[in-house]
């Protein structure tokens, strides 16, 4: 190393060394009060900026100043028109006989804290310093997966997330209206029903901004079949018996008459499933298939069953309609007619008789 370059890398040194034992201080806490302008240590108000922002931090200078540099936590960042820092988001703005401006790009979290202005003039040494608070979006971080349980289970949500100002947490079952009453990062729902199943919207909230999320709680229970209604159909005709339930998970049908279990394709009926709904259909009634039918619906959970009644339906036919109470009346009306026609014919000719 030559003379001169031995020289500059002391003076480089002894720099660093006078910088940092004028920095000597304590760090201290966030302020929020204006420093004394008498005063040669100046600290200006906190930096409030938002993740992923540009912060600009200027620093007076005035007088006839021989060195000035920024630091953070001890660790120069600019020295003059010289970088120090390695972080690329750090850059130099404005550097003149009147202030001193470095920024700081895509801010960070790690990036909060204390930040030092340092001069050296010819009078005396001084320093300006700055606290930075980042404020962080809130980001659910740890969510409950979806869930599946049997009804009357004890049910618990989790929901956890970060932010910085810290996010309150509120829970809402979407297919409900209103808060369920929970700022809890957990929500419990105890011996859960079936009414209680759905999708819960987890929301996390703070200054900044809110952050949604949804988690699906899925409730079995065992079938509810609808009560049966009896059909009358007329032979020959076609007629249809359908059975309803309630389930989760959906159910399977079987059909019964009296003992004797109903396959579809048999006997002309068909059966037909469909979701909640089932349908016996006949599509040429006869005799043999009046009677009571058994609707059974089943899941893993259990099952459940209603009767129906299939009766017979007499079909009016032409003689029965003309036989009907206009006729009866117009038979008596014809007898009493004719006997009045009779009293009378009596009556003209009972003088004649009784001079005989």
């Amino acid at each position: 190393m030559s003379v001169r370059g031995y020289f500059f890398a002391l003076s480089k040194r002894t720099f660093l060394l006078s910088l940092r034992m004028l920095l000597l201080v304590p760090a201290g806490l966030p302020v929020h009060s204006q420093g004394d302008s008498h005063s040669d240590n100046k600290v200006m108000d906190n930096i409030t900026v938002r993740q992923g922002e540009t912060v600009f931090l200027r620093c007076g200078q005035g007088d006839v100043v021989t060195h000035t540099a920024w630091l953070n936590r001890s660790s120069i960042l600019y020295a003059g028109e010289d970088k120090w820092s390695v972080d690329s988001r750090v850059s130099l703005v404005t550097l003149n006989q009147e202030e001193f401006t470095i920024k700081i790009e895509n801010v960070d979290m790690t990036d909060e804290g204390q930040y030092v202005c340092a001069v050296q003039t010819s009078s005396r040494p001084r320093t300006t310093s700055v606290h930075i608070l980042v404020q962080v979006p809130p980001k659910i971080i740890n969510l409950s997966k979806h869930i599946v349980v049997n009804e009357g289970s004890n049910v618990t949500l989790m929901c956890q997330a970060s932010g910085k100002p810290e996010p309150s947490i509120s829970w809402k079952l979407i297919s409900s209206s209103g808060d369920l009453g929970s700022d809890d990062d957990y929500l419990e729902i105890p011996s859960i029903s079936r009414q209680r199943a759905g999708t819960y919207e987890c929301t996390a909230v703070n200054d900044i901004d809110t952050d949604v999320q949804t988690v699906d709680i899925t409730v079995n229970y065992v079938p509810a079949v609808s009560e049966g209604r009896d059909v009358g159909v007329t032979l020959g005709q076609r007629g249809v018996l359908e059975c309803e339930a309630d389930a989760v998970p959906e159910p399977e049908f079987e059909w019964y008459k009296e003992d004797r279990r109903i396959y579809t394709g048999i006997d002309g009926m068909e059966i037909l499933n469909t979701g909640s709904l089932s349908k016996l259909t006949f599509f040429n009634v006869s005799d043999a298939d009046y009677g009571n039918y058994t609707c059974v619906a089943t899941n893993k959970l259990g099952s459940s069953n209603t009767s129906f009644l299939m009766y017979v339906v007499i079909e009016p036919t032409s003689s029965t309609l003309l036989q009907g109470p206009r006729a009866v009346q117009d038979g008596s009306g014809g007898a009493a007619g004719l006997h009045l026609h009779t009293c009378l014919l009596g009556l003209v000719f009972l003088p004649f008789l009784l001079r005989f």
